[in-house]
């Protein structure tokens, strides 16, 4: 299963929605209970799921999916 596919199962955990279907450009705005409480949560349940942690440098930087992708993806080539 690659990262893409991983994040998905993630975010339907966290907002409780089987029906969730991400892509790489998709942002908060997209999703209309994504705030910054489940913006901290889709964070915390992905370092748990990759066992890694992020900086908030990192998290501050991201723009959207991809690029959340593109950070899980590196982190997990530098582990």
């Amino acid at each position: 299963m690659n990262t893409i596919n991983k994040l998905q199962d993630i975010f339907r955990d966290v907002f409780d929605d089987d029906e969730i279907e991400i892509n790489q450009d998709m942002t908060a705005n997209d999703l209309e209970d994504w705030d910054s409480l489940m913006h901290i949560q889709l964070l915390v349940a992905a370092e748990e799921k990759f066992s890694i942690k992020f900086s908030t440098a990192e998290v501050l930087n991201l723009k959207n999916v991809g690029d959340f992708v593109a950070l899980i993806d590196k982190k997990l080539e530098n582990k």
